[in-house]
């Protein structure tokens, strides 16, 4: 891509872990025995993308590619909670997919404005030990650690949401007709590849209405193999209602106006079916350079070889231009309409939403298939995606979270298992980094 249209990037959302839950028992004057008074940690901060009026690019993530949410912080005595983790929203263009790299499946594809999705959850923040407080531990020395918030690498496609496509060939006049019929500002010349970047343009009807114009960058012939400008924009016309198909009726750069016509459409055929699909108003740009029997020989031959009408217009004069805009409104004011309507709707409904995350929870499975790596004679390590989840939820360096870790091993045959192991009397046995020594 050049300059600063950007409208595919690779980001990294990493959402923060939830807060550890404190171990704490109260500290009074004249209170001879405390009680357990760890708070729980705060939950982690999450990732979410919104959709913005505001933004036409994904220039933004052209250098800033990782987004991290802060973590939840750990509880505190007298069961203070820790705070929760600060959010991130990110804000990128109405019309933007995003895709989990890893699946490449379509998350979201926000086609209207203020759209949220939550793309990477936070963690829950562990409980303090006050929440383990029963009337036969009445001392627990147990705390859950936080979660671990989602991480998930992202790719964001932007597919420009206007509701009218200029396409053709390079040169024929389609930078010249969105500068004549909206507020676009763009860069003419007198050669090739002017357009290197889609401009936007909105175009006001008499109704009170506007609708948006998108002038994609000349097409040539295998533009969908990747040749010239052209198949880096194509997907930008496929959420179009409709296409105005440019067409240099004057002859004087290109030799046969039907031949371009022709090679176009099965670029777009070719590039996907919902392109092929579209409806389509053809234009014949440039008719003030030539003679006006030459000129309708052209529009019939063309009627003749391909069909369909062909409207004639100059955008250097403006001939005829008034007329093309009512043709174009005509074809997609019922859609337009019911569009805007839907977007105000939504926008006066935002005031009242709140976004609800629920964040990652973790509970340990109670059924968890345990394994035994023998490291020599005498050292053995007890392993598994269970045991490596319990260790991940409870410090085993904390008494009652190892009593509670061996149980739930236990409870699934731990000590059947290091015998069938060969592990014997003596024998040092690994769970996480704290070493026991076997006693059967």
């Amino acid at each position: 891509m050049i300059g600063d249209f950007v409208d595919e990037v690779n980001i990294k959302v990493i959402a923060g872990k939830g807060g550890d839950g404190a171990v704490s028992f109260r500290r009074e004057k004249y209170v001879e025995k405390g009680g357990p008074d760890g708070g729980d940690g705060g939950d982690g901060g999450s990732i979410i993308i919104k959709s913005t009026l505001n933004k036409n690019t994904l220039v933004d993530f052209k250098y800033k590619k990782i987004f991290r949410a802060k973590n939840g912080e750990n509880g505190k005595n007298k069961k203070k909670a820790g705070k929760t983790g600060e959010n991130v929203l990110i804000e990128v263009p109405v019309g933007t997919c995003v895709y989990d790299i890893e699946t490449n499946e379509l998350l979201s594809d926000l086609k209207a404005p203020e759209q949220y999705l939550v793309v990477a959850r936070g963690g829950k923040g562990g409980r303090g030990n006050a929440r383990f407080a029963t009337s036969t531990l009445q001392v627990p020395k147990i705390a859950e650690k936080g979660v671990e918030g989602e991480s998930k690498n992202l790719k964001l496609v932007l597919k420009i949401v206007a509701d009218v496509g200029l396409i053709g060939y390079p040169n024929v006049g389609k930078s010249t007709l969105i500068s004549r019929i909206s507020n676009a500002k763009v860069e003419i010349a007198d050669y090739p590849f002017t357009t290197i970047v889609p401009n936007l343009g909105v175009v006001k009807v008499d109704t009170g209405y506007s609708f948006v114009v998108a002038d994609i960058p000349g097409l040539i012939e295998g533009a969908h193999l990747g040749k010239g400008l052209g198949d880096q924009f194509l997907r930008h016309i496929e959420r179009c209602s409709i296409l105005v198909h440019l067409i240099d009726i004057s002859c004087f750069e290109r030799d046969d106006p039907v031949e371009d016509y022709i090679k176009i459409r099965k670029e777009l055929e070719s590039f996907s079916h919902i392109l092929s699909k579209k409806k389509e108003i053809i234009v014949a740009n440039k008719i003030d350079t030539i003679q006006k029997d030459t000129l309708e020989k052209r529009l019939v031959d063309f009627k003749n070889r391909t069909g369909k009408d062909i409207f004639p217009i100059s955008a250097y004069t403006g001939e005829n231009i008034k007329e093309l805009i009512t043709m174009v409104w005509n074809h997609i004011s019922k859609e337009k309409i019911e569009q805007q309507k839907s977007f105000q709707k939504r926008l006066k409904s935002i005031v009242t939403e709140k976004i609800k995350i629920q964040p990652v929870s973790y509970e340990p499975d109670p059924y968890i298939k345990i394994n035994v790596i023998k490291w020599d004679n005498e050292t053995f390590e007890v392993v598994g995606d269970g045991v490596e989840k319990l260790l991940s939820r409870y410090d085993i360096h904390q008494k009652d979270s190892r009593l509670l870790i061996l149980n739930t091993l236990e409870k699934n045959g731990l000590n059947k298992i290091l015998r069938n192991a060969g592990v014997k009397e003596g024998d040092t046995v690994y769970i996480g980094n704290f070493a026991f020594e076997y006693i059967p």
